[in-house]
């Protein structure tokens, strides 16, 4: 500790900083997870309307192309769930999927393929809200004076 106080004159700001930003972060992927969790729950849903209505008939070829392609994508997620339950999950599930792009095998489901797409769009949509709340910070005249 006496080394990192030489080195920086605030060293118990440079840590909280440090862990506000590691909060916001980690805040900011459990968004963009249960994002993608939750469309993958809304194609679910309606990969069982379709079967349904396939069961009477009533579903056209394209629903029913569409309803596999989502059946497969639950089939690769519970794939993924068998290493989650396996220890060292955190290391082994990344070299699955890092091993299935070299070797040219979508391992993740769909609606996980696009997620750094979500952070960016997530970290875009924050930007904005801040702006907003400053301009309107600016707009509001002042009371109390």
């Amino acid at each position: 500790m006496k080394i990192y106080r030489k080195l920086h004159k605030a060293p118990v700001r440079v840590i909280r900083i440090g862990r506000k930003r590691f909060t916001l972060r980690l805040k900011r992927d459990m968004l963009v997870l249960k994002d993608a969790l939750s469309q993958e729950k809304q194609e679910t849903k309606e990969m069982l309307v379709a079967y349904s209505r396939y069961t009477r008939n009533q579903a056209t070829k394209e629903e029913i192309k569409q309803a596999n392609e989502q059946l497969a994508d639950l089939i690769k997620g519970l794939g993924l769930g068998v290493f989650a339950i396996l220890p060292f999950a955190p290391i082994t599930i990344p070299v699955v999927v890092k091993l299935g792009k070299l070797v040219g095998v979508d391992v993740l489901p769909s609606s996980f393929n696009n997620l750094s797409e979500r952070k960016a769009n997530l970290s875009r949509i924050a930007q904005q809200n801040k702006q907003q709340l400053q301009a309107n910070e600016i707009d509001k005249p002042d009371n109390n004076r």
